[in-house]
């Protein structure tokens, strides 16, 4: 692409990691193929005009193989490509721009220059050089590598954007800028780059330019190399020249203009996609000493990275309420906007499987939405495949681990969860943290022992102070006075939500009031087995005996009896022989129904 390797230090602390801890054999052949596979990018983009990855990405890989070889300079790697190269030399070189990372860093570049200077967006577009002789359009070359690059200039002859003659008269007027993509009312912080360099390459890069890419492709032109001294004079001339470099390019004399000016042009429509600002002095060296390197007197500030690269550390798999498994990667941390991204999830076990995404590979992240991290796309894959422990996905449904026996402890606490959040019985202050932490002390041998515990059982737990047991303490109160219903979708009742749910629980059995629900028989199935499952009858008579409404067996018919005979005993009331019967789980117990 048109990136300089030895210029990529500005790449922020996103990127960079310790050193892999590999042995010199794999240490080549990881750094190897990530050579290859940035050579194959190159490729496309010189030669066919596709931009396989997103730039920012691609600059963020450079930075990582950059890294890899300063861990291992003993490694090698073959001489760049010299697919950016043409067969026409430009007469001025294109430099290229170094990059600041920080705000730091461009406050401390603009300090150390007395003055005369300028700022710019970005475009982003490709680079070109336009060689006016006597008025009259004579080459357009692409940027290549910098010093030669390819004949563009029959399509430039037919683009609208780059007018054929000057009305400037001189020998010879050598223009340096950005072919874009015309987009309408343009916001970069909203929208993104969308694509727009890629159309520009693939259209320079085709046999023939279509209608659409002719009345699309637009130009910037950024610099005059062989202009007047002044960038007054420079801006001047190239505005009776016919460009708009003029509008796009302010006067800057200070750090918080730079970050005031930038932040206008991130959130503000203009015609063309940009990915920062940069920043030059008015007075450079002579053209003729201009080289294919970064500048001291230009320099980019880009915006910050919509996506970031990210080195998979591990795959672990999460088990919900009902069973499901979702895959987690943990992530070599990475900074996106303001938020420290070190895990993403992949929502199924089917999206991990067809990803195949294993601990060494390098991923793309974004925020999205409420600035939820997601997987954007795998960049490369390590050549060592890790093999990852996968769950069995049998082992886990809505009507498993009702109790934590071996393997059950994930599933075991995310039903705890849903059962005391706003979803389920609405215990403010009780949640994760809460359920874990009774875990571990041993207290919560199934779903309700919490129920029974305690202010002085309470006060022995780790971490466990006056104001969190008097929490629970509390939780304790109000779930006594939740009804059926909402006990029934706090255990996760199929179909809860669309439900009319009676005041017995052994209403739900009635085959009658079953029909009459007019769930489908799917939903219906899975209601039946829930309630008739031997877990949920034993928490049924734990519910029961704890007095929680709804759960009390019906009272049998009683025959008709003389008007002398004895009234049966009352059932007791609240604080009344309240005590959950349990008995400990046999180890090694099946985690749900028989199969």
């Amino acid at each position: 692409m048109k990136y300089l390797l030895p210029w990529l230090g500005w790449i922020p602390l996103l990127v960079q990691a310790a050193c892999p801890l590999w042995p010199p054999d794999r240490a080549g052949d990881e750094i190897l193929a990530l050579h290859r596979q940035i050579q194959a990018w190159d490729q496309a983009y010189h030669q066919q005009g596709r931009s396989p990855i997103d730039d920012d990405l691609y600059d963020q890989v450079q930075a990582r193989l950059l890294d890899w070889q300063a861990c291992f300079p003993r490694v090698r790697t073959p001489a760049a490509s010299p697919g950016a190269a043409g067969p026409l030399v430009h007469p001025i070189a294109h430099t290229g721009l170094g990059k600041l990372a920080s705000e730091h860093e461009v406050e401390d570049w603009i300090e150390r220059r007395q003055g005369d200077l300028w700022i710019q967006p970005k475009v982003d577009g490709v680079a070109v050089t336009l060689v006016y002789r006597d008025g009259q359009l004579w080459q357009a070359i692409s940027r290549g590598d910098g010093y030669s690059g390819q004949d563009w200039t029959g399509r430039a002859r037919v683009l609208p954007a780059i007018p054929r003659s000057l009305p400037l008269r001189r020998p010879l007027v050598v223009l340096q800028g950005e072919l874009y993509w015309r987009l309408e009312r343009h916001v970069q912080a909203r929208l993104g780059g969308l694509g727009a360099r890629a159309r520009v390459a693939g259209a320079m890069a085709g046999k023939r330019l279509s209608d659409e890419a002719r009345e699309r492709i637009g130009l910037f032109v950024w610099d005059w190399p062989d202009g007047p001294e002044s960038m007054l004079e420079r801006l001047a001339g190239l505005s009776r020249m016919g460009f708009d470099s003029q509008r796009f390019t302010m006067p800057l004399q200070s750090f918080e203009q730079s970050a005031s000016q930038r932040q206008q042009w991130y959130r503000s429509a203009l015609p063309f996609a940009s990915d920062g600002v940069v920043l030059r002095q008015g007075r450079r060296p002579p053209a003729q000493r201009w080289q294919a390197r970064p500048p001291a007197w230009a320099v980019a500030w880009k915006y910050p990275p919509r996506r970031a690269l990210a080195q998979v550390l591990a795959v672990e798999f999460r088990v919900g309420r009902s069973g499901r498994l979702t895959p987690l990667l943990q992530l070599q941390p990475v900074q996106l906007d303001d938020r420290r991204v070190s895990r993403v999830s992949l929502g199924s076990l089917r999206q991990w499987q067809e990803l195949d995404v294993r601990p060494g590979d390098q991923v793309s992240v974004r925020l999205s939405g409420q600035a939820i991290p997601h997987l954007d796309q795998v960049i490369w894959r390590s050549g060592v495949r890790t093999p990852v422990a996968v769950p069995n996905p049998a082992d886990f449904h809505e009507l498993s681990c009702w109790r934590p026996i071996a393997g059950c402890r994930q599933q075991f606490l995310a039903r705890l969860q849903w059962l005391s959040s706003k979803q389920g019985l609405d215990l403010p202050g009780i949640g994760n943290g809460t359920w874990a932490s009774l875990l571990d002390a041993g207290l919560l041998p199934d779903l309700l022992a919490w129920l029974e515990l305690d202010r002085q059982r309470l006060l022995r737990v780790p971490g466990f102070g006056t104001r969190k047991v008097q929490t629970l303490l509390h939780g304790q109160e109000l779930a006594r006075t939740r009804n059926l219903a909402t006990w029934l979708r706090a255990l996760g009742l199929p179909g809860a939500q669309r439900l009319a749910i009676p005041e017995n629980w052994h209403t739900l059995l009635d085959p009658e009031w079953q029909r009459r629900t007019g769930l489908d028989e799917k939903t219906l199935g899975r209601l039946r087995a829930f309630v008739g499952h031997p877990e949920l009858q034993k928490l049924r008579v734990a519910l029961a005996r704890a007095t929680i409404s709804g759960f009390k067996a019906p009272l049998p018919a009683a025959p008709d009896a003389p008007p002398d005979a004895p009234h049966p005993p009352a059932s007791p009331g609240p604080g009344v022989a309240t005590s959950l019967a349990r008995k400990p789980a046999a180890s090694g117990a099946h985690r749900g129904t028989p199969r």
